[in-house]
């Protein structure tokens, strides 16, 4: 073997290495199911019930390729048209004057704007166009056992999953969403609809899946627990006009620790000008277009929607659909038509 022969070896090992550094042998795969099984039995899972459950998931790679490229690594200016499109912006108007109802009622119990309502549940699933195809038992149980990111959250989802089945009656067999394992109209994961979801429509049930009125009333509920300040603002345009980074840091899903005065500056300022308390929280947000970047304040809402997904550019999404639609809305409500 000459030398360069292996030089290349000894690289393709080493890159071997660096990609599989993060990969779970079956032997670590099974500890943690031993580990699993001894947690949901102190929770008061019959061992044999536990052991079914993980018999019958199955690891899907599919998952792990689509948890690997997720549509928020997009920049904002190729991640937007995703979802602000002529075609949502019209269902979600027909979902909101068919639902207008159960809508004025979940905005006035849980003091919530029901544009955010709507907005919600069209960007997740197009008003329950997209479900999802993945069974979810199998994708918490692919991520929480094959994926070492996040594999200690997507097991306690899995875990969840099992106490959500047996408290709702959920049908395991036929349950699909998200390669994330969320569910329903509101994508909702195990933990969320567990601790979220309520059963809006009377019938005795927390229907996600089925039921329109139980996910408009769970998703109202979500950002109430979470702290939604109703007809407050979410965020505000920024005029950027130095050759340097601002002086805060750009958010990175941190908890909130800066106020409206650490990141306003002379170079920094609100582009339509109005009276803002200075003392509340705040983030920066930082929008790549095509051609330049464009910077946002955000205030407590925009913190809240990212309680439903971390990412900024999910809640930039949001938000801006939701003025959409509360605009359309009104104007429709205006002229009758």
């Amino acid at each position: 073997m000459t030398k360069i022969t292996v030089q290349i070896a000894s690289l393709a090992l080493l890159i071997g290495t660096v990609f599989n550094a993060n990969a779970l042998t079956e032997a670590d795969t099974q500890a943690l199911q031993k580990t699993f099984i001894a947690e949901q039995v102190k929770q008061g899972f019959k061992q044999q019930e536990v052991e079914q459950f993980l018999a019958s998931s199955s690891f899907d790679q599919t998952i792990i390729d689509a948890i690997s490229k997720p549509w928020e690594a997009k920049p904002w200016h190729q991640y937007y048209p995703i979802f602000l499109t002529d075609k949502r912006l019209q269902k979600g108007l027909e979902f909101w004057q068919e639902n207008q109802q159960t809508i004025d009622k979940a905005a006035k119990q849980f003091n919530v704007d029901p544009q955010i309502i709507v907005a919600i549940i069209g960007i997740e699933t197009f008003y329950g166009g997209y479900l999802g195809n993945y069974r979810v038992q199998d994708a918490l149980y692919t991520l929480g056992f094959h994926y070492p990111p996040r594999a200690t959250f997507f097991r306690s989802e899995y875990a969840n999953l099992m106490s959500l089945i047996k408290e709702e009656k959920l049908d395991n067999d036929t349950l699909k969403g998200s390669y994330a394992g969320a569910m329903g109209y509101g994508q909702f994961i195990p933990s969320s609809y567990r601790h979220y979801a309520v059963d809006f429509d009377g019938d005795g049930r927390r229907d996600l899946l089925t039921s329109k009125a139980d996910a408009i009333g769970s998703v109202a509920n979500y950002f109430h627990q979470h702290g939604w300040q109703k007809g407050q603002p979410v965020a505000l345009l920024l005029n950027h006009t130095s050759s340097t980074a601002p002086k805060a840091n750009v958010w990175t899903k941190e908890k909130l620790h800066y106020k409206v005065s650490d990141i306003l500056s002379p170079t920094l300022s609100l582009a339509d000008n109005q009276d803002i308390d200075a003392s509340q929280a705040a983030l920066l947000i930082k929008l790549d277009q095509a051609e330049s970047a464009e910077y946002w304040l955000g205030l407590k809402n925009f913190y809240v929607i990212t309680r439903y997904n971390r990412s900024p550019l999910y809640a930039m999404a949001v938000y801006q659909f939701s003025q959409q639609l509360n605009a359309h809305h009104k104007s429709v409500n205006q002229h009758g038509n």
